[in-house]
């Protein structure tokens, strides 16, 4: 029975050109959008980018530009950039979208119960865009790790949200699962925050000082600070709280966001749609960080990988298949390009390629290239599919990978070019039938991953007799 699905990536800030990580956020949910969309399901995936705040004045005033003229530009290259990557995004909101802008404003009205004003003394991070706690900031010597910059002693009157009052709402929602943090390892640090006691926090920064961003109802002195209301857009591309999409598709199945916005997905916007009286999102899946060979990407390091630059060097699927199977859904993601290139030629070109191009070309030799009767799945994928459910892509593909070695070593087991010799017909053709099932089976379930991959084969043996592809091989091997 077909179900309404919706899947949304955190939205990236857009004060710099893309990256590994965005890239690897939206090709998780990219796959988890192609899952359900091969299931039958109704299926909306939303992006976007997050377009407001100081970071965004300061990198445009350095660029010589206006703040919307900078963002303008990045993000066409984000959206730009996800179309190169293949992703299947229904949506792409901005949030200097009038839309976004309008509904942002109806929804900070909704919440005014929860919205007082008070002044407010404490150490701020521009670059974080986030005030830090006095712990944090005696961890980090008063520098920010992540912008080498000192912390901003701000001391200003602002509008402030009553997250304490949602305190344990939202420790029951996760404990339950009703609200299903994953992986566990992101549950359990998330519960860590909320026990060590969630305090109210400043939703508002003064005009004078960050004028780029949203007026705050009623009170032209304030904008809204950029997360609180960066947060809205899950729902403002829904058209709350009346459009028929706000109807169809919330509560989210799925938001997918990267592990240093946990506290502001997993906290701060759990305790807002409580304020709004609206169901959480089913599930929140939090992956982890991008490194090279073990080390944070930088510039300073000159070790940034270009996601755009493998995929021109290996092509689309291949990016994918690295990030899904040697990825861990649950840890960061160290690349490299060695290990990238092993995994290429071992895994997709010797393994999958090798038997695509073994099957189609025997079933040519041997048969005149006629398939024989295709049989249907005979393997048990269940746990192809609680992998999915569970937001484990490694093990998913895993369990694809076992078929595909298994396929191999069923032709090295019945040996076709013996049976051709031995002129036994009946045989030959059950075998060479058998291994084109299974690689029909392989490709359906590689759809959601590697779905260029699944189109090919799909091209190559659908029709009942074998058709050829433009490209000699799936997987040409890269040597170097």
């Amino acid at each position: 029975m077909s179900k309404n699905y919706y899947v949304a990536t955190a939205i990236p800030y857009v004060n710099a050109r893309p990256h590994l990580g965005h890239a690897i956020l939206h090709t998780y949910a990219d796959a988890f959008a192609r899952y359900h969309r091969q299931q039958g399901d109704s299926v909306l995936y939303s992006a976007g980018t997050d377009e407001h705040g100081g970071k965004i004045a300061e990198a445009a005033e350095k660029a010589g530009k206006t703040p919307q003229k900078l963002v303008d530009g990045i993000s066409a290259s984000f959206k730009d950039g996800l179309a190169q990557l293949g992703i299947s995004n229904d949506r792409f909101i901005r949030t200097t979208d009038p839309k976004h802008e309008k509904i942002a404003t109806k929804i900070w009205k909704d919440l005014s119960d929860d919205i007082y004003k008070n002044s407010y003394i404490g150490m701020y991070c521009t670059g974080c865009e986030e005030f830090k706690t006095e712990a944090y900031i005696k961890e980090t010597n008063g520098i920010c790790p992540n912008h080498n910059r000192e912390y901003e002693k701000v001391e200003e009157e602002n509008y402030f949200f009553r997250l304490s009052k949602y305190e344990a709402q939202i420790k029951d929602a996760i404990i339950s699962g009703k609200f299903n943090v994953q992986p566990k390892s992101r549950r359990n640090e998330i519960l860590g925050v909320i026990k060590e006691g969630l305090e109210d926090i400043s939703i508002s920064r003064s005009a004078e000082k960050v004028s780029w961003g949203i007026p705050v109802p009623g009170d032209k002195s304030q904008v809204m600070y950029v997360w609180f209301e960066a947060l809205m857009n899950y729902i403002t591309t829904l058209d709350y709280p009346d459009g028929d999409d706000f109807k169809k598709f919330w509560p989210a199945n799925m938001q997918v966001i990267g592990k240093d916005i946990l506290r502001f997905h997993a906290a701060i916007w759990p305790a807002m749609l409580f304020g709004l009286g609206l169901d959480l999102p089913k599930t929140l899946y939090v992956h982890g960080f991008v490194t090279n060979e073990g080390q944070k990407m930088s510039k300073s390091l000159g070790n940034v990988v270009d996601p755009l630059d493998v995929v021109s060097k290996y092509g689309l699927d291949a990016f994918r298949y690295y990030i899904f199977r040697h990825g861990p859904a649950s840890e960061d993601v160290d690349f490299s390009w060695d290990k990238f290139e092993t995994a290429y030629n071992s895994e997709l070109a010797n393994e999958l390629g090798n038997a695509v191009q073994r099957v189609s070309a025997m079933i040519k030799k041997y048969q005149n290239g006629v398939i024989g009767e295709l049989s249907d799945s005979k393997h048990d994928v269940g746990q192809y599919h609680a992998a999915i459910a569970e937001c484990r892509f490694d093990r998913a593909l895993d369990a694809v990978w076992d078929q595909v070695r298994g396929l191999n070593q069923y032709i090295e087991e019945e040996k076709p070019w013996q049976i051709a010799k031995e002129k036994d017909d009946d045989h030959l053709k059950e075998v060479l039938a058998e291994a084109a099932s299974s690689l029909m089976e392989i490709a359906d379930l590689l759809v959601p991953f590697l779905p260029g991959t699944a189109e090919k084969i799909q091209y190559v043996f659908s029709e009942g007799v074998i058709r050829p592809l433009d490209d000699a091989s799936l997987f040409p091997k890269h040597e170097g």
